[in-house]
């Protein structure tokens, strides 16, 4: 048995195959998804995914910030508000996003709690996708 995997975001279907398991981070903590479980509508935290073919596939790693999965059947679909597989990750491009962030949460103290959460949730995304990128190396 096997699962379909489907990641999509608002710009784009970032993901879509047969896939074996799959371990997704929410924010209760990691769960792992093998054919047959039961239906869940879960939130996704910002970590890594980690898409599994037993055969000559290998596991597939990729980052993922917001949203929601949910498992029905063998079918699993992530809505995330950012997703990207290790290969599209522009490193260079990361780290200058990672310190304009850290930079504006730093400098400007009368931020209101919405600016704050949407920098701090730039932050750990990057910081997500640094370490990724970094590890495939």
């Amino acid at each position: 048995m096997s699962l379909t995997l489907e990641i999509v975001t608002p710009e784009a279907r970032v993901y879509s195959d047969t896939v074996d398991a799959v371990v997704i981070p929410t924010v209760e903590g990691e769960i792992g998804i093998l054919p047959g479980h039961i239906p869940l509508l879960t939130q996704v935290a910002n970590g890594e995914l980690v898409a599994t073919r037993t055969g000559s596939g290998g596991s597939q790693y990729l980052a993922v910030g917001g949203g929601f999965a949910q498992i029905s059947g063998d079918k699993v679909s992530v809505l995330a508000e950012h997703a990207c597989s290790e290969d599209a990750i522009d490193e260079r491009a990361v780290e200058e996003a990672l310190k304009r962030a850290q930079q504006q949460i730093e400098e400007s103290k009368n931020l209101d709690p919405q600016q704050y959460e949407h920098l701090q949730n730039l932050v750990s995304y990057s910081g997500v996708q640094l370490a990724l990128k970094r590890r495939s190396r």
